[in-house]
């Protein structure tokens, strides 16, 4: 079986490893995609704030860190609270396969979204063949 581009982290484990000095610990749920030249993750970090998103990349780890923050609820009562504060925390091992130095993301509505480039070496290609 051949090695994968990018390896999920048990994200219990690694969030209950954070868990003592952040608060409470969530881990976004994610969708991996593969297309033709790159890796596209998808991960579900609703409450968080744009500037609250932090990506590292480090040593073939990719890590995601998302604090939420609490609602503001100032002038009305609270019947029911299902959403909770804390952060999402979440890791993956990454293959040299992916171009490091080209990883980007966006997060908008909810959804952080992460581009992996592959490396030139593993993308693909057509093979011409020649006819006599």
């Amino acid at each position: 079986m051949a090695q994968s581009i990018i390896e999920k982290r048990n994200p219990q484990e690694a969030a209950q490893a954070e868990a003592p000095a952040m608060g409470r610990a969530y881990s976004p749920l994610v969708d991996i995609l593969e297309r033709k030249d790159e890796i596209l993750v998808l991960a579900d970090m609703p409450g968080v704030e744009g500037g609250d998103v932090d990506i590292r990349f480090e040593n073939g780890e990719l890590s995601i860190h998302g604090k939420v923050n609490d609602r503001p609820s100032e002038g009305t009562r609270r019947l029911v609270q299902e959403y909770g504060t804390g952060y999402y925390y979440r890791t993956f091992e990454i293959s040299e396969a992916i171009d490091a130095e080209r990883i980007s993301a966006e997060y908008k509505d909810g959804v952080l979204s992460l581009l992996l480039p592959k490396v030139e070496a593993v993308k693909p290609r057509k093979i011409a063949v020649k006819t006599n």
